[in-house]
């Protein structure tokens, strides 16, 4: 494997209603600023669909992109339902089975929105199921159906984050939920000015793998690659590694 190798990235996807041409059934669906993103930064896409789960796919991965939507239901973590709160039971068994096998493997691991949340339930943590009743103006993260917010970060010094973005960023966002109890493995590397978390990471350990976990939306800014740019470069290191590995073994 040489360094022009791109890394094969599984994006996870909808699962719900869908039109093309003359046709209208159930589709597995990844907006395509999220496919845009992962062939820019340099790798090849491959979607996972939430019906039949088989966490034997990631032996064939480079990375994982846990990408946005529906919420979490709040029964993986011991909450009742807010009455905002809209939940698919399939995406989350299939995203929580991805994301802790990800995580056990040390696959490079890039969960956004949705996708951080899924990933601080999947290790113990919890959620806000309505920000504006616990942040004073938290409905610009989500300012209108389907319009983008803008959200304005801090990051923390020694972490992923830090290093792709600099001390401060912005980017668009479309979140009503946030992450409330922290797991305990993981560490917050982002902040917004009114305190809502932003970004998650693994929390420094031997054998940690690359993981960042962002409630925004970075695939929605065409200008700003570095977050996937990272990311896939994580995968790319990884996939060298592999192929050392299993070169040594044969």
């Amino acid at each position: 494997m040489d360094e022009a190798h791109r890394p094969r990235v599984g994006l996870t996807t909808y699962w719900q209603s869908a039109r093309w041409g003359v046709w209208e059934d159930t589709a597995a669906i990844v907006p395509g600023a999220y496919v845009r993103a992962v062939i820019e930064a340099g790798g090849t896409p491959l979607l996972l669909p939430p019906v039949g789960t088989d966490t034997g796919v990631l032996d064939v991965l480079d990375g994982l992109i846990v990408i946005g939507g529906v919420d979490v239901d709040p029964s993986h973590y011991g909450a009742e339902p807010h009455p905002t709160t809209v939940s698919q039971p399939e995406r989350d068994q299939h995203d929580l089975a991805l994301t802790r096998s990800a995580l056990a493997q040390g696959l490079p691991l890039f969960a956004i929105c949705r996708g951080a949340q899924i990933l601080n339930v999947a290790l113990g943590g919890t959620l806000h199921q309505h920000l504006p009743e616990v942040r004073r103006d938290a409905a610009r993260y989500q300012p209108a159906p389907g319009v983008f917010g803008s959200v304005d970060f801090t990051t923390e010094p020694g972490t992923i984050a830090r290093q792709l973005l600099g001390k401060h960023a912005s980017s668009p966002c479309y979140h009503h939920q946030g992450l409330d109890r922290i797991a305990e493995t993981l560490c917050v590397t982002a902040v917004a000015d009114d305190g809502t978390i932003e970004a998650v990471e693994l929390a420094p350990r031997p054998g940690a793998g690359w993981a960042l976990g962002v409630q925004f939306h970075p695939e929605e800014n065409g200008q700003d690659r570095r977050l996937f740019g990272g990311f896939v470069d994580a995968a790319r290191t990884h996939a060298l590694h592999r192929a050392t590995r299993e070169r040594r073994a044969s």
